[in-house]
């Protein structure tokens, strides 16, 4: 057991090391001695976990969906509250989890054709439309909405909001780029009532994930949709 777990942090280790040097150099310049010294692991160690680089970031895309919390949900939140969330909870992320940031680096850049970056973009929208659905079931949602279509735009704009963040500022102003995000698509898909009520103002990722983890800790939450997609690819 004890051998397991140490193969277990070692991947973990080198996982967390790649997704520092994909982020601050992109795949293409990243090298295999680069994140061995960030890692501070042999060559064997690495390889034993990873066949190669580009299977070294596949497991970082993969990260952003796996590696998202699986939070409980306040059983009264809205649907269309949990969307803005999902947003502002992965904006807040960014600033301290170095493996989202190398996996959203990885997905959103332009670059080697090896690497499939489809799967956070799938896996974001699947969750997108399950929440849409829902809401428009409970009568949140204006009724000439299409869950798919909505879903996959504002799963778009997002990647493209979260671009330009990076490029400007090194993501510093995402929070305040996605809450203008939903500041303008909310109203064209929220009825007004629920629209009236919805929090998006500056540190509600925060405060939504500390409400999660609060609920997940003291077993006081609903049923367990919440921030993250199920599945891969």
């Amino acid at each position: 057991m004890a051998k397991q777990d140490r193969a277990i942090r070692t991947r973990r280790t080198i996982l967390e090391a790649a997704a520092v040097v994909f982020d601050e150099r992109g795949y293409e310049a990243a090298t295999i001695t680069e994140i061995l010294s960030r890692a501070e692991v042999t060559k064997g160690a690495l390889y034993f976990h990873f066949a190669s680089k580009e299977e070294l970031a596949h497991a970082v895309i993969d990260a952003q969906l796996v590696e998202a919390p699986r939070l409980p949900e306040p059983p009264v939140t809205s649907r269309m509250q949990q969307l803005v969330d999902l947003g502002l909870v992965f904006a807040h992320r960014m600033v301290d989890e170095p493996l989202l940031r190398g996996s959203v680096r990885l997905t959103l850049e332009q670059g080697s054709a090896n690497l499939n970056r489809s799967g956070p973009f799938q896996g974001w929208t699947r969750l997108h439309v399950r929440v849409l659905a829902e809401g428009k079931e409970r009568g949140e949602v204006l009724p000439h909405v299409v869950p798919a279509d909505t879903a996959e735009l504002i799963v778009g704009a997002y990647a493209g909001v979260s671009t330009m963040s990076q490029a400007v500022t090194g993501r510093a102003d995402l929070e305040r780029r996605a809450i203008a995000l939903y500041e303008h698509i909310m109203p064209s898909i929220a009825v007004p009532s629920v629209l009236a009520r919805l929090d998006m103002a500056p540190g509600r990722g925060a405060r939504a994930l500390a409400e999660a983890e609060r609920l997940c800790a003291t077993g006081a939450a609903g049923p367990p949709p919440a921030f993250a997609p199920v599945a891969v690819g």
